[in-house]
């Protein structure tokens, strides 16, 4: 399997290389040529399979130049009982039989990016072997909030790796904070950037396509890799948990194998619900993509209107790893939809660049209409979903998953459409404890709690146990106080490395 750059396709590279740079060059993504495909034999097949025997089926299909050992090796090394606290990995739960809500955040960091960010460290060190990578490899990281930590965790200690990640200051929640500035490893940094999301993601892009700069990290031994989405080892191991979600329903007796469901996805940055989207390219019978945003709805514009603007103002929500302008992954599905027209890719995201905006095709806007539906839900409607869920089911969801679970019962209600639906679940609730307890009781309920006593009252109000990775920041030490300007980054990642 080889791999195109979204903005110049004679750019041609295999998986290893890929997943070791990162970024292509230029400032493209890196795709695959070709998109494998999948029987609906093969695909009934995987209900009786491990979530690491899923994962093998997918993997391999996509990282061709990995020897069998190698792929085993990084699947087993990431996806455990012991990190994960399931056998399952990944467990579907059901609210009825319409809804399942595929919980993504059984992994050490209590998110969905443990999915991916527990196999990268794994494929990207076999990579870095593969391609003959002397020098030391630097990951950079812009955090909307789970990022930086799950990364920050898979990459602790890694060798032949440092990381440091950029997150923006009082842009995430209390506990995501302590989560990154607690963190521990001797390969670790972490800096908060004064403005939002899109201004960190925008700093350490800006960082990838300075030729001088990386030049300079090279003659200092060092090369730049990304943990971020944009990175095709983030992106192909979430395309895997679509396939061990319909293989459970099926074997729940919940579907019969040829099925269509619809998936909601609360995305920010496009990278979750387009790794549903490749795998529905792939052979995976989805009807519906419903993309569910904060009130940062710059994609739910999108998909109704086909112009991208992300002139508008930034709304800081008790959503915020979805608080997000700039949806870089974006870029990947529209290379797919203009048929991989590198040209016309370009051409957009030069727009995106020096106006903010830029509009498709009708023939693009015709094939996103079909595929998609677009909605968002203020922080008053996700506060309603998760109170009327927690009443009806007794369960108990977190801000972003009840952002998807309120677009969805608008779509319901717009549509009619019952088909059965997958509701990506993102995050646990004890990440977002305070928003949660407001929800479910009110906000003189939590007027004087710390975080801690905030996930004990969680904890008893919904009879689950707080998480171990979060119960153990109580007594964590505080390790990163650095604070910058977004043009400051560069010189952040310089007093990292120790290079002038």
């Amino acid at each position: 399997m080889q791999y195109n750059s979204t903005r110049d396709n004679s750019i041609c590279v295999d998986a290893a290389q890929a997943i070791k740079t990162g970024l292509s060059a230029e400032g493209g993504l890196f795709v695959p040529k070709s998109m494998p495909k999948v029987t609906l034999e093969e695909i009934d097949s995987l209900k009786d399979k491990t979530y690491n025997e899923r994962a093998y089926f997918v993997l391999s299909k996509f990282l061709t130049d990995f020897t069998e050992e190698e792929l085993w090796n990084c699947i087993n090394n990431a996806y455990t009982k012991a990190k994960f606290e399931t056998n399952a990995i990944a467990p579907v739960y059901e609210l009825d039989n319409t809804n399942y809500i595929l919980e993504l955040w059984h992994g050490p960091t209590c998110a969905f990016k443990d999915m991916a960010l527990q196999i990268l460290p794994y494929l990207l060190t076999t990579s870095m072997k593969k391609t003959d990578e002397s020098n030391e490899v630097v990951i950079l990281v812009a955090t909307s909030g789970d990022t930086g930590k799950a990364a920050l965790e898979g990459f602790r200690d890694v060798n032949g790796t440092r990381i440091i990640v950029f997150y923006p200051d009082n842009g995430v929640s209390e506990i995501q904070k302590r989560q990154m500035v607690t963190q521990e490893g001797n390969n670790v940094s972490v800096a908060a950037v004064k403005g939002n999301f899109d201004d960190a993601q925008n700093g350490v892009k800006k960082i990838f396509t300075d030729n001088e700069y990386k030049e300079l990290l090279n003659r200092n031994g060092f090369s730049l890799s990304s943990a971020n989405s944009i990175n095709w080892g983030r992106l192909v191991p979430q395309i895997v948990y679509y396939f061990s979600a319909y293989a459970d329903l099926i074997k729940g007796g919940k579907i019969t194998c040829g099925d269509r469901i619809n998936v909601v996805v609360p995305t920010g940055n496009f990278g979750n619900i387009l790794a549903s989207y490749y795998a529905m390219k792939m052979g995976l019978p989805i009807a519906k993509f419903i993309c569910a945003s904060n009130e940062n709805n710059v994609l739910t514009d999108f998909i109704k209107t086909g112009t991208y603007d992300k002139n508008r103002d930034f709304h800081t929500t008790i959503s915020p790893s979805m608080d997000i302008l700039i949806s870089s992954n974006l870029e990947r599905f529209l290379y797919d939809l203009t048929g991989n027209n590198d040209a016309q890719v370009k051409e957009w995201m030069n727009e995106l660049n020096t106006t903010g905006k830029y509009s498709v095709t009708p023939d693009v806007f015709n094939k996103l209409s079909d595929l998609f539906y677009g909605g968002f839900s203020d922080d008053n409607e996700t506060m309603a979903a998760i109170k009327s869920v927690a009443d009806e089911y007794d369960y108990v969801m977190d801000t972003h998953t009840a952002v998807a679970k309120s677009v969805y019962d608008k779509y319901v209600e717009e549509t009619g459409d019952t088909t059965k639906t997958v509701i990506a679940s993102t995050a646990s609730p004890f990440k977002f404890n305070q928003s949660v307890l407001i929800a479910l009781k009110d906000f003189d309920y939590v007027v004087g709690k710390d975080e801690f006593t905030m996930l004990d009252e969680l904890s008893q109000i919904g009879n689950t146990p707080i998480p171990k990775s979060l119960a153990e920041l109580r007594d964590r030490p505080v390790n990163f106080e650095i604070v910058c300007d977004k043009d400051e980054m560069r010189q952040i990642v310089s007093d990292f490395l120790a290079v002038d």
